[in-house]
């Protein structure tokens, strides 16, 4: 059966583990066996983990999963946990006497949104890892607790995000997929260009358009600007795409590259200063590749899929409205 989410390309599976008090969580996106992966960073405020491991001249080929962890850099402690759990289950790569599994992380700033003093930490990856299965919860879960988008204005007049996955067939039968958590200092917009969530006018909560307010010198922000909280000042989209197609790592990576055409026909600004935008690639290598430019850019809009899916899917929290306020 076709879940229309990452999971449904074979040998990835999805966990989420989260503390619903404090607004924070862990999502991680397993391989089962391994897969080749690549990696690209766009934001101007990444926070990761392993990355340089996927360049295409480094010596490890696969990984064995990827975290997406809340907490800032706090947060990338979780992998460790992630790292525990897979080395239990006797998985890694031979280094010697011992098996180390490679878990790439990143990481969106949510310290802002519940208490700045509580972040993952190894025992929620963990959790994270042991739960993942053939499902992928969306909305309000794992990495997603934490999310929210629109803070030109500061966090009070920002909206509540969460996780978002999709999928797609391509005509030969090769499987295509997204998981998208999206804390976004940008909006939200549908696929007919609608504004679907982000910045509010703080005088009657109604949509704004930031790009519009971008055009006003009064309201860009600037850090250590008294007048707004620095917490709206730090943000980031991430995303994991996955393939069952045979890939190089080059591979791997120009399919990141191509995913993060996704993330800015959905999210507008992206990429920014304030942003740390990253995306993962993973194939599992279960089926002859097709050309590289259909399956980049047809991932490119499962991953826009992915991204309006998130705000779709959230729920209001932590004081901030959402697009579903039902």
């Amino acid at each position: 059966m076709t879940l229309r989410a990452i999971t449904d390309v074979p040998g990835i599976l999805v966990g989420h583990a989260h503390d619903a008090t404090s607004l924070t969580g862990v999502s991680v996106v397993r391989a089962m066996g391994r897969a080749v992966a690549g990696v690209d960073v766009r934001g101007g405020a990444p926070g990761t983990r392993e990355t340089d491991l996927l360049n295409p001249m480094a010596s490890v080929q696969q990984v064995h999963a990827i975290a997406l962890c809340g907490g800032s850099a706090f947060g990338l402690a979780a992998a460790s946990g992630v790292m525990e759990r897979l080395r239990e289950e006797g998985i890694g790569f031979p280094a010697g006497p011992a098996l180390v599994p490679i878990v790439p992380a990143a990481v969106i700033f949510d310290l802002g949104l519940g208490p700045a003093d509580r972040y993952p930490d190894a025992a929620m990856g963990y959790a994270a890892c042991a739960t993942a299965g053939p499902t992928a919860p969306e909305g309000c879960v794992g990495v997603g607790m934490g999310a929210s988008v629109g803070k030109i204005l500061g966090m009070t007049a920002a909206m509540k995000s969460g996780i978002g996955t999709w999928s797609e067939a391509l005509p030969d039968g090769t499987m295509v997929g997204a998981l998208v958590v999206v804390n976004a200092w940008g909006d939200v917009y549908d696929e007919q260009g609608a504004l679907l969530a982000g910045v509010r006018d703080p005088a009657n909560g109604n949509l704004l358009n930031t790009m519009a307010l971008l055009r006003r010198p009064s309201t860009l922000p600037a850090f250590g600007d008294t007048r707004r909280d620095d917490a709206s000042l730090t943000n980031t989209t991430l995303a994991v795409v996955a393939t069952d197609a045979q890939l190089s790592k080059a591979e791997a990576n120009r399919l990141a590259l191509m995913a993060h055409d996704g993330l800015a026909r959905a999210i507008r600004p992206v990429h920014t200063p304030y942003d740390g935008d990253t995306v993962f690639a993973l194939a599992t290598g279960r089926r002859p590749a097709p050309n590289l430019i259909q399956l980049g850019s047809i991932l490119a809009e499962v991953t826009a899929t992915a991204v309006v899916r998130a705000v779709r899917a959230a729920t209001p929290m932590g004081g901030l409205p959402a697009l579903n306020d039902s």
